[in-house]
């Protein structure tokens, strides 16, 4: 099946030139192009798309906040941020990941590829994430390194690391920032908790 992508992006050339990369591979089509958000819930249903790239700047201050509902209304959406510019971490966050401007062909490639590949890891299982391999999600998408999680949970370094290791391997998803947005669409942290 193949994967229909939506861009969200003001600038044409820089649309133009992802699209083109995008549509270069076999298992994704650009069925839609937007220069802004306003109408992005309503062309994802009526495109029935399962990717959204969209660069972060055109939301503001409400990133956080529209990413999230966004999640919501859309549960099977992967969102992919466009970094256009230098953006803070905290603005990437909520993002499943993240396509910088200086990447190179190849490289989109291969990332575009592991935002889908995560997605159908997730939806061929139910993930069963036991009580400690939970709590050291949300101590991951609250942004703590693994020494602060060892020392929080009293357990050691090589613990967490196999912990992060698991969950890996049961949600498919290896960002921090892909975590953070599975944390939140599970309802396991609010996003007030967030950093």
């Amino acid at each position: 099946m193949r994967n229909r992508v939506i861009l969200c992006e003001a600038s044409e050339i820089i649309a133009n030139g992802l699209a083109e990369v995008i549509d270069s591979m076999a298992q994704f089509d650009v069925v839609a192009r937007l220069d802004n958000p306003a109408h992005l819930s309503e062309k994802i249903l009526a495109t029935d798309a399962n990717l959204v790239i969209i660069d972060p700047s055109l939301l503001g201050f409400q990133n956080k906040e529209f990413v999230t509902q966004l999640g919501k209304e859309h549960p099977g959406i992967t969102l992919v941020a466009l970094a256009t510019s230098c953006l803070d971490h905290a603005m990437l966050a909520p993002y499943g990941g993240v396509i910088e401007l200086h990447d190179t062909r190849s490289k989109i490639i291969g990332k575009m590829n592991e935002f889908v590949k995560g997605d159908n890891d997730r939806k061929n299982d139910d993930v069963e994430l036991s009580k400690r391999e939970t709590d050291v999600l949300i101590a991951v998408a609250k942004g703590m390194m693994n020494k602060e999680i060892a020392d929080q949970m009293n357990i050691s370094i090589h613990t967490v690391i196999t912990h992060r290791k698991n969950i890996t391997r049961k949600t498919g998803i290896k960002s921090v920032s892909g975590l953070t947005v599975y944390a939140l669409l599970n309802n396991l942290i609010d996003e007030n908790e967030l950093i």
